[in-house]
């Protein structure tokens, strides 16, 4: 299937941004140890778009800041209609997968740890989401945003066929 993804411009968006996770990485060289910090990063703005980065460097906050840097230059804008997402959907990024579909207003993010951050930066208010398999931060949130960047609204779809919207419905 092609994916949907949308390109979208940093310079009128207010992005606010949560970090996922941070990992301690060591480099055993003739001196000794050496320590560096990786952080993956989330930004949004909590109406439609939202990207990741994943920043590196010997001190957290400097992986943080490239983090975020590098979160702001691969966002992407996902169809939220009602405060939840238009379709289920299933993704995977090596041993992570992800399952999230639409739910019912009052249902809240049902959702663990790196997907959470994913899904409140977008600005989904009610889904539902699984995940199987690997926990391991970064792919989680890479399959999130896989899982994200296929859903299509009706007026996308009605678009791709060349349609009506009262034609893709009732079909």
């Amino acid at each position: 299937m092609a994916k949907n993804i949308k390109k979208v411009k940093t310079s009128d968006l207010e992005l606010k941004d949560r970090l996922v996770a941070i990992n301690r990485v060591t480099k055993v060289t003739k001196g000794g140890r050496t320590f560096s910090f990786s952080a993956i990063v989330v930004v949004g703005n909590e109406d439609g778009v939202v990207g990741w980065g994943l920043g590196k460097a010997n001190e957290v906050t400097t992986a943080i800041s490239k983090g975020i840097e590098a979160a702001k230059k691969n966002l992407i804008k996902v169809p939220v209609i009602n405060g939840t997402i238009p379709h289920k959907q299933v993704a995977k990024f090596g041993g992570a997968r992800v399952l999230i579909q639409p739910a019912s207003s009052g249902t809240g993010v049902k959702a663990g740890g790196a997907m959470r951050a994913v899904l409140e930066s977008v600005g989904i208010h009610n889904i539902l989401a699984k995940s199987k398999g690997s926990s391991n931060p970064h792919n989680l949130v890479k399959a999130t945003m896989e899982a994200l960047s296929e859903l299509r609204d009706a007026y996308t779809v009605a678009e791709q066929r060349g349609v009506s919207m009262d034609k893709v419905f009732n079909g």
